[in-house]
C-alpha cells in the first residue's frame, strides 16, 4: 500500500523506494519531484528565483476523484476498481494552486487540470493494476528511474499522453524552418547554433519546464511526449496553466527570472565583423559611420584581440591605448563591446593558476585538452563560483576599468572538440548531469561582477542559454549560421521559439556568418533582405565572416596563433545602390526607439517576448498558428520578411480582430484574411495595427 500524506500544502506519495513530492511554486504553478534516493535533492536549478508561496488547497480523496473513471474508460482500459473501505485506504490526493490542479491516485498516477476542471495533460500509463480484467498488459510505466551503477544518480524518463491537435513551442533555439515542434525529437544539449532551454508552451493552455540541466532528449510524438535525462539525482519539473500564452510566459518568468530593462543606447544599430584587428581600424569605421550621418549604438571587437586565449586582455601591439579608444568612442556616442572566450591556453600563466585552484573543466579520462583550434586549450569551469570570480576579476582589470561594460560571451556551449559529455566533469558533477547550465553560469559571473559595481541594465551577447539565463542580461544570438535564404528562414523560427522559452532578448548575424562573398550579387540581395528583418528584431546587429579574406586567415605573433580578417562588412561594403537601402533601415530602426523602449519594458516587467509568433499575439484566431513565416514586432507591427531570392511579393496573413495598414502603400485591410504584399528589393512587407503606434515614434 502506498503512503499518501499532506504536509502543509504539499502532497507526498511513496511506494517502496519511489517518492513523489508535489508543491505549489509561484502563481498558478506546481513543482513535481520524484526520486528513489533516501531524500530529495536540494538543488532548485532554474527555479532559484524568489517567488510567491501560495496558500494552495490540498486534500485527500476517499472515493474516486472526479473524471478518473471516465478517463480510463475513454482509454479503453475498463473502469477503476476503487477500494471498498476508503477510510483505511485513501484513493487519491489533489492540490489546487490558483488555475492549476494536480491529482495523484494511490498508484502514483498524476494528471493536471486547469481552473475549469479540464484536463491539461496526464502521465502515459499502460499497465494500471487497479483496472478490470480487461486492462492492457503492455507494462509501460510513466516514470522510469534506472540506476547509474556506482553512484546515487539515475537515468530518468517521464512520459505524458499525446493529444490530437496539440502544438508545442519554445524549448530554446533549434535550426528548423518550422515553428510548431510537435512531431520532433530534440536533443537537450548545447551546441553552436543550438540552445537547449527546456521550457515549452502548449496550445492546450499550459507551460512545462523540465527543471534539469542534464544531457538528454525530449520527444514530442504523435503517440507520446517523453523527457529523458541521461544522469540526474531526481525527476524534477514545473508546470503552470493560464488562459493565454502571454500569461503562461508571465508565470514562468516570475519563477525563473526576467531580463533587466535594456538601456536605450543599446536599442539601435550594432556594427560588427570578423574581425576588427586594430584600434585604428575600429576608430576609422566609427568615424566614417558618423561622417555619413548614420546612427550607431555599439561597435564590437571580436576574438583574438588578446595576447593569448585565457589572458583576457588587449594585445598592446594592436591596441596600444585602449582607454583612449574607449573615450573617443564615448564622445562619438558609441558603446564598445569586446569578445570573451572561456578557453585557456595551456601556455599562459592563468592556466597554471586556474589549474592549481581546480577552476578548469576536468576530463575523466584522456589528456586535459578540450580544444586545439588556434592553440592547445581547455575551458574554464564556469559552473564553479571561484572560477567565475577569477575570470571576472581579469575582465574587470583589463576591460571594465577602461570603461567597457558590454561583453560578448562567445563559445558558451562550450564548443569542445568532441561532444563526449560522458567524459567531462564540472563543479556540480559529471557533464551528463549538469552540462546544460554552463552558459547560464558563464553569464552569471559577468552579471554579478557588474552588479557588484552598481551597474544596471546589464546586457551581454551570448551564443547559448539555459532556463533562467534571461535574468542575467542574456542577449542570445543564434550562432554561426550560413549565409543562405534557407538559414535566414530558420533564424526566424529560432528567435520566436527562444522568446517563448523565456529569452526575449534575441538576435542573429545579419547576412549570416559563413559563406558571404561581399561582391556577389546573390549575397548582396540576401544581405539586404536579412538587414530589413534585422531592423525589426530585439537587437539589430550586422556581423559575419565575409569573403574573400584580405590576408591569410591565420597568422602568428611568436608562438601564438592569431586569426586574420575577412572582407568589409560595413553598410557601404555592398554597393552604392544597396547602401541607400541599408541606410533607410538604420534610420527606421532609430525612429522606432520609443516604441522599442515600450517593448523592452514589457519584457522586463512581464517576460513578454519582443518578437512574437502570430498566434502568440492572437491566441483566439484559429488561423494564426498557420502563419509561421511572419511575426509581430511588439503588438503593433506585423513583419513579413522575404525569404526567397528574386521575390517581388509575398502573401501575408492579417490576424483577425484588428484592421491593418500596409506601411509601404498606405492601404488598409480588415484582419482575418491573406493579402499579397508588394516587396521590391527596398521594401519589407510591414503592416501596422490601426491604433496609437504613431504616438510612439520620434
Amino acid at each position: 500500500m502506498a503512503v499518501m500524506d499532506i504536509t502543509g500544502n504539499r502532497l507526498y506519495w511513496q511506494q517502496d523506494t519511489e517518492k513523489i513530492l508535489i508543491e505549489p511554486w509561484g502563481k498558478d504553478g506546481l513543482r513535481v519531484r520524484v526520486t528513489r534516493n533516501g531524500s530529495f535533492d536540494g538543488k532548485d536549478w532554474a527555479l532559484e528565483n524568489p517567488h510567491t508561496v501560495p496558500q494552495a488547497k490540498a486534500e485527500i480523496y476517499e472515493t474516486a476523484p472526479p473524471n478518473f473513471a471516465q478517463d480510463a474508460a475513454r482509454l479503453g482500459q475498463g473502469e477503476y476498481q476503487f477500494n471498498e473501505k476508503p477510510e483505511k485506504k485513501p484513493n487519491a490526493m489533489r492540490i489546487v494552486n490558483g488555475g492549476i490542479t494536480a491529482e495523484i491516485d494511490r498508484h502514483g498516477y498524476i494528471r493536471f487540470l486547469n481552473g475549469k476542471g479540464e484536463e491539461l495533460v496526464r502521465e502515459y500509463v499502460r499497465n494500471r493494476s487497479d483496472l478490470s480484467e480487461f486492462c492492457v498488459p503492455l507494462s509501460r510505466k510513466a516514470r522510469l528511474l534506472t540506476p547509474v551503477l556506482g553512484s546515487e544518480d539515475w537515468r530518468t524518463e517521464v512520459s505524458f499522453e499525446a493529444y490530437e491537435g496539440e502544438r508545442f513551442y519554445g524549448l530554446g533555439q533549434y535550426q528548423e524552418d518550422f515553428l510548431n515542434l510537435k512531431g520532433c525529437t530534440l536533443e537537450l544539449a548545447q551546441r553552436n547554433s543550438q540552445a537547449s532551454i527546456p521550457f515549452m508552451l502548449s496550445s492546450r493552455g499550459y507551460g512545462f519546464l523540465w527543471n534539469n540541466p542534464a544531457v538528454g532528449n525530449v520527444t514530442l510524438g504523435e503517440n507520446v511526449t517523453e523527457w529523458t535525462a541521461e544522469r540526474t539525482r531526481q525527476i524534477d519539473y514545473w508546470i503552470t496553466a493560464a488562459d493565454t500564452p502571454a500569461q503562461i510566459l508571465e508565470n514562468y518568468t516570475a519563477v525563473t527570472g526576467r531580463v533587466p530593462m535594456m538601456r536605450r543606447d543599446l536599442m539601435g544599430f550594432w556594427q560588427c565583423k570578423l574581425r576588427y584587428q586594430t584600434q585604428d581600424e575600429v576608430l576609422r569605421v566609427v568615424r566614417e559611420h558618423k561622417k555619413r550621418g548614420l546612427p550607431m549604438d555599439v561597435i564590437v571587437i571580436d576574438f583574438f584581440h588578446w595576447t593569448a586565449q585565457g589572458d583576457w586582455q588587449f594585445d598592446p601591439r594592436d591596441f596600444p591605448d585602449p582607454k583612449a579608444m574607449v573615450d573617443e568612442l564615448k564622445e562619438l556616442g558609441v558603446n564598445l563591446m569586446v569578445s570573451i572566450w572561456p578557453t585557456v591556453d595551456q601556455r599562459t600563466d592563468n592556466y597554471k593558476k586556474m589549474s592549481e585552484c581546480g577552476y578548469l573543466m576536468h576530463m575523466d579520462r584522456g589528456m586535459p585538452i578540450h580544444g586545439t583550434w588556434m592553440g592547445p586549450c581547455t575551458y574554464y569551469d564556469a559552473i564553479n563560483p571561484g572560477a567565475r570570480k577569477f575570470v571576472w576579476d581579469c575582465a574587470k582589470k583589463n576591460y571594465y576599468d577602461l570603461g567597457i561594460k558590454l561583453f560578448w560571451l562567445d563559445e558558451a556551449e562550450p564548443e569542445i572538440n568532441a561532444y563526449d559529455a560522458d567524459n567531462y566533469r564540472y563543479f556540480d558533477g559529471p557533464a551528463l548531469l549538469c552540462a546544460n547550465e554552463y552558459p547560464k553560469c558563464y553569464i552569471q559571473g559577468f552579471y554579478e561582477g557588474m552588479k557588484e559595481q552598481g551597474d544596471e541594465g546589464i546586457c551581454h551577447l551570448i551564443r547559448c542559454a539555459w532556463a533562467g539565463s534571461q535574468k542575467y542580461g542574456a542577449l542570445l544570438w543564434s550562432g554561426d549560421v550560413e549565409s543562405t535564404f534557407n538559414a535566414m528562414r530558420k533564424q526566424l523560427s529560432a528567435g520566436l521559439n527562444a522568446g517563448m522559452a523565456g529569452i526575449p532578448w534575441w538576435t542573429c548575424d545579419i547576412g549570416g556568418f559563413l559563406g558571404g562573398f561581399t561582391a556577389h550579387k546573390d549575397f548582396r540581395e540576401l544581405l539586404v533582405r536579412w538587414f530589413q528583418m534585422g531592423a525589426f528584431l530585439p537587437v539589430m546587429r550586422l556581423h559575419g565572416d565575409r569573403l574573400p579574406y584580405t590576408e591569410p586567415p591565420v597568422k602568428y605573433y611568436g608562438q601564438v596563433e592569431r586569426f586574420g580578417t575577412g572582407a568589409g562588412n560595413e553598410v557601404w561594403s555592398f554597393g552604392e545602390d544597396n547602401y541607400e537601402i541599408l541606410k533607410k533601415y538604420i534610420l527606421i530602426r532609430e525612429s522606432l526607439k520609443p516604441y522599442i523602449e515600450k517593448l523592452m519594458a514589457e519584457a522586463h516587467e512581464k517576460g513578454t517576448p519582443v518578437i512574437r509568433a502570430t498566434f502568440f499575439q492572437y491566441p483566439d484566431d484559429p488561423d494564426a498558428p498557420k502563419a509561421e513565416d511572419q511575426y509581430l514586432f511588439g503588438s503593433d507591427l506585423l513583419v513579413a520578411p522575404v525569404f526567397a531570392a528574386g521575390a517581388q511579393e509575398r502573401s501575408v496573413y492579417l490576424p483577425k480582430g484588428d484592421a491593418w495598414r500596409e506601411v509601404a502603400t498606405g492601404k488598409t485591410y480588415e484582419g482575418g484574411q491573406t493579402v499579397t504584399a508588394k516587396a521590391p528589393i527596398d521594401v519589407i512587407p510591414l503592416f501596422e495595427q490601426l491604433e496609437d503606434l504613431e504616438n510612439c515614434v520620434d
